[in-house]
């Protein structure tokens, strides 16, 4: 206990990273309303998250996902990963998350994005934390949880295509979810302190790397450039005791990505991937490949560099940067940002080398469409929204010393407009997932109905949202998956109908 200049006790609250103090009679009611800003500014984006999770109820089954559904209803989940390592890719791993979620299948990708969104909120939320624990950086309570929501916010809602990012669960688990677990790789690293933890993290980063080839190449390809930056920038980034182990488990990372890579690419599935879409006789590395990867990842940056809502990311940096306050701690310090200029340049070259990389392999399969599968990014934008709260908190360091509390209004302000300016695309969204639902389960009905009477042959009329495939597109030109449709309902065929039933 102790008495301040104007006479008001003053009680230190122990224990807690930046406990604030609490002060009895007014002052101290006002200090109690202050200490909770952090959770008051992350109710925005958790809001955004609800509100997304919310119109999850309106998603159904549409593009590859109509071709999941049957085999896993038929054969259980180990026959989609069989399908998938023989037939479709030689994504493993893909094929287990795909299956969890179709083994139930409407309710599946309903609670798809709720599940997924926890999910991720929490794995970058601890991982947030337990960085700001080994740098020996201490932040008010709720500051974590504030960084870990609008990092998901703007990754989740400021691509041109959230249904794809979010909603369309087939996509999601490879180039949504797949970065944000790579990231999590990164936890017992962090929370090692015994020769036990140590060893588990090694083998769990290993383990990760394998299942990590087997789901997303583009996240691979990201992880391999992130870790071998480690290894070679080691002394720049960790502390010299941390540094051996940190190489180990970097090279450890990049054994494990590189052997499930090499499982997938020797895969008949795979094989038949490259045959399907003309990769074989596309090399990727022809110049006229390199080229055209190159002007569609300017594209796609010149795209990313104008969406103004990432500098809500920015923003939460900033005033991460602003209230952080170093302390000492038992743990030892992992992590040794010396020289954080110097830092950022290689962070941002790793976001630039992995973004064309992601391109450059996925052009022989998109071609100049690259520019418009926007689910492919989301492998390499987590990274660059790293880099951006990264850079916020660099320069919220500098601006403690010039005015700190207008610093963190006007931050606090561009956190609330980036996600205030989310809200109507979003809601947008939510109303045309909510029309198609309505038509898909009148549709739905239908054809189980038609089915249940013993019909062979039954129309079915096209119902897309956010420029999703479904059967009989173009104009009915394009038939794709329009058999898996008939599939799915026991039918031998569906035809092409313009209304619905």
């Amino acid at each position: 206990m102790a008495v301040d200049a104007s006479g008001v006790t003053v009680a230190r609250e122990p224990g807690g990273l930046g406990a604030p103090e609490r002060r009895n009679g007014p002052r101290g009611a006002w200090a109690s309303w202050w200490a909770a800003w952090p959770f008051a500014l992350a109710a925005l984006p958790l809001g955004l998250l609800g509100l997304a999770s919310w119109f999850g109820r309106h998603v159904r089954p549409s593009a590859d996902e109509w071709c999941f559904l049957p085999v896993v209803r038929d054969h259980g989940v180990s026959g989609l990963i069989g399908k998938f390592w023989y037939t479709d890719n030689g994504r493993l791993g893909n094929g287990l998350m795909v299956g969890l979620y179709a083994k139930f299948p409407v309710a599946g990708h309903q609670w798809f994005g709720l599940v997924s969104g926890v999910l991720m909120l929490g794995l970058l939320w601890a991982l947030i934390a337990q960085v700001l624990r080994r740098t020996g950086q201490s932040v008010p309570r709720g500051v974590p949880l504030l960084v870990a929501a609008m990092v998901m916010a703007v990754f989740l809602f400021a691509t041109p295509n959230t249904y794809k990012t979010f909603y369309w669960p087939a996509a999601s688990v490879s180039h949504t979810v797949a970065p944000v677990l790579a990231c999590a790789a990164a936890l017992p690293l962090l929370r090692a302190r015994s020769r036990a933890g140590r060893v588990s993290a090694v083998v769990t980063v290993a383990v990760a790397g394998v299942f990590m080839g087997t789901l997303s190449e583009e996240a691979s390809v990201v992880a391999l450039v992130v870790l071998s930056g480690a290894v070679l920038l080691a002394p720049r980034l960790f502390t010299p005791g941390a540094r051996r182990f940190a190489r180990l488990w970097s090279l450890a990372g990049i054994a494990g990505v590189g052997v499930g890579t090499l499982l997938l690419v020797t895969s008949p599935g795979s094989r038949n991937r490259r045959e399907r879409y003309g990769a074989e006789s596309t090399s990727m590395l022809a110049p006229e490949s390199l080229l055209g990867s190159l002007r569609g990842f300017a594209h796609i940056l010149a795209t990313v560099f104008s969406t103004w809502q990432y500098v809500g990311a920015v923003a939460a940096g900033v005033l991460l940067g602003l209230v952080a306050r170093s302390h000492r701690s038992d743990r030892p310090s992992f992590l040794l940002p010396r020289r954080p200029l110097p830092l950022l340049a290689l962070g941002a070259l790793a976001f630039l080398v992995s973004g064309y990389l992601c391109t450059v392999i996925t052009y022989p399969v998109f071609g100049a469409q690259v520019v418009t599968t926007e689910r492919t990014w989301n492998d390499y934008l987590l990274l660059y929204i790293v880099l951006l709260v990264t850079a916020g908190a660099v320069l919220g360091r500098r601006l403690r010393r010039y005015r700190p509390g207008a610093a963190r209004a006007t931050a606090a302000a561009l956190c609330a407009a980036a996600v205030l300016g989310l809200v109507a695309p979003l809601v947008s969204l939510g109303h045309d997932m909510q029309v198609r639902a309505e038509r898909w389960d009148r549709q739905d009905r239908s054809l189980r109905a038609g089915a249940a009477r013993g019909e062979t042959e039954l129309p079915y009329t096209p119902v897309s949202v956010a420029r999703m495939l479904e059967p009989f597109s173009n104009n009915g030109r394009r038939v794709w998956p329009a058999q898996c449709v008939a599939d799915y309902y026991h039918l031998e065929k569906v035809t092409y109908s313009k209304r619905l039933p």
